[in-house]
């Protein structure tokens, strides 16, 4: 009698434990679930946030076309693709030849957790935002700036209207990049975006191919820009480039 009880509390232990189990798995589903739909929220809370400040633009009244209005959203969708540097979509040695022109702002984060640390992808609309205000302060536009990868290993460059030029190191499988010049080396980030290349560094680097290299005698936006790039641990900012 003893034996046959001794069988039924392991019997009712083994189900108890599947039963555990089995809800733990559930919770921890839950779990990711809410923190997928989180990111969603967010970044379409950014994008619809960014399509409203457009429509109510001075001048422009409170309605916009279909076509802009896509326009903004993929730009902001889009971006989500490309705001994190390192696991982000990257380009071949081939793949990155030829010429460059500015476009937009450019910003991103080294990893999903300093990316998500500093806010998400909202803070990176932000900061993309902070930059094209000082990027117009500075003059920076798309017949000014850009940048040109050649065979041989080879780059030519014009920041702010000013050209330079050198030897450039590409490293495919992590996207880091390596701008030698007759003066100094500046390192800096590549990654695939939406519209075409994301070309950014950290504050250190920026500053010098602003002001070194690109001859901005702007200091206050300068510094703002440097102040972006610092505002948060791995954040990088630069140039959306299209070809």
């Amino acid at each position: 009698m003893l034996r046959g009880l001794e069988r039924r509390l392991i019997v009712n232990f083994l189900e108890i434990s599947v039963f555990f189990s089995i809800f733990v798995s559930k919770i921890n589903s839950l779990i990711n679930l809410y923190s997928n739909m989180k990111k969603t929220i967010l970044t379409l809370f950014a994008a619809t946030a960014l399509m409203l400040s457009s429509c109510m633009t001075p001048g422009l009244g409170t309605t916009s076309t279909t076509n802009s209005s896509n326009d903004v959203l993929g730009t902001v969708l889009g971006s989500v693709l490309s705001n994190v540097l390192f696991g982000g979509s990257l380009f071949d040695q081939s793949s990155i030849l030829g010429s460059w022109n500015y476009t937009a702002p450019s910003s991103a984060f080294t990893t999903e957790k300093t990316l998500t640390r500093a806010g998400g992808n909202a803070t990176v609309t932000n900061m993309n935002s902070s930059l094209a205000s000082n990027y117009n302060s500075i003059g920076i536009n798309r017949s000014n700036t850009s940048f040109s990868f050649l065979a041989g290993n080879k780059f030519s460059a014009k920041v702010n209207g000013i050209p330079f030029s050198g030897t450039y190191v590409y490293n495919s499988q992590n996207g880091e990049i390596s701008l030698k010049t007759s003066t100094e080396t500046i390192k800096g980030n590549v990654i695939k975006t939406q519209k075409g290349m994301g070309l950014m560094f950290d504050s250190t680097q920026m500053v010098n191919l602003l002001q070194k290299e690109g001859k901005v005698s702007n200091t206050a936006a300068v510094q703002a820009v440097s102040k972006l790039a610092k505002s948060a641990d791995g954040a990088r900012v630069g140039f959306e480039l299209t070809k």
